[in-house]
């Protein structure tokens, strides 16, 4: 079986493992190398399993850990285009490692197949990943956004489990500490998916097929865990829905000490 594992998840470092037991990917390295290889070993994840990295775009909190954990294990990097330019202006592509760029027709490592799609952000070029394991199965990663995009939703229908940003209620953002300008950027269409935007779009989702969820990349200063989770179980309760019945409901903690995992 296949799995989505959050090792890291919030606007302090993101990195998800996604495949089997036997083979898997990374997207993003957002933390120290000592803190990614800890969490791996936390999960029951062997650093063997890993066949290499996917970046969805160049903020620190993805990239982190980027040039140790790639040059160490000797992982092959893939990102977008202007993410790698991005990258390369930042000094972190200096490492003993090969990066290439992820075309949009996607690319088979292992026997897994992943394919990136475009996310608006505020970055040179994010994206998310579809991500088809060795047992036939599609997971598909999207975080900062700062709306759900036609595209987006195509990428989502359909597949087995989905990691999806569920970073900031609105009310607590509107009323915190942040300067207006940062508010301002994180409220805007290149900026993050709120509580209430990610769970409207839910109902459909599952409408159509997939009902395996993970919300992810919540702000620390502007959410908690428990207020994303209710956002999304009350709306989908308006329709009728309800948790570990219609659909399976988890929400991806700041760093995963082994009792997050979404098996698909």
């Amino acid at each position: 079986m296949a799995r989505i594992c959050p090792l890291f998840s919030s606007s302090k470092g993101n990195s998800t493992y996604v495949g089997t037991d036997k083979t898997g990917i990374l997207v993003d390295v957002g933390r120290s190398a000592k803190q990614i290889e800890k969490a791996l070993f936390t999960n029951g994840i062997n650093q063997s399993s890993i066949k290499a990295i996917f970046i969805t775009h160049e903020h620190i909190d993805h990239i982190q850990g980027l040039k140790v954990i790639a040059s160490r294990y000797k992982l092959k990097v893939f990102a977008s285009q202007g993410t790698i330019l991005a990258l390369e202006k930042k000094g972190v592509l200096s490492g003993n490692f090969q990066i290439e760029v992820i075309e949009p027709c996607g690319k088979e490592i292992c026997g897994m197949f992943i394919k990136p799609f475009d996310t608006p952000h505020d970055s040179s070029h994010s994206v998310g990943y579809i991500i088809n394991t060795t047992d036939n199965k599609r997971a598909v990663i999207a975080t900062d956004i700062g709306y759900i995009t036609d595209t987006i939703r195509k990428s989502i229908v359909g597949a087995d489990a989905v990691l999806i940003e569920s970073n900031h209620d609105i009310r607590m953002l509107q009323n915190g500490s942040y300067p207006y300008y940062l508010k301002r950027r994180i409220l805007s269409n290149i900026g993050h998916l709120s509580n209430e935007a990610c769970s409207l779009e839910l109902p459909n989702f599952i409408k159509n097929g997939t009902n395996k969820f993970i919300l992810a990349h919540l702000s620390q200063e502007n959410n908690l865990p428990e207020l994303a989770f209710e956002t999304s179980v009350c709306h989908l309760s308006s329709h009728n829905m309800k948790n570990n019945i219609d659909y399976r409901l988890l929400v991806a903690p700041a760093e995963n000490i082994g009792n997050t995992n979404l098996v698909f």
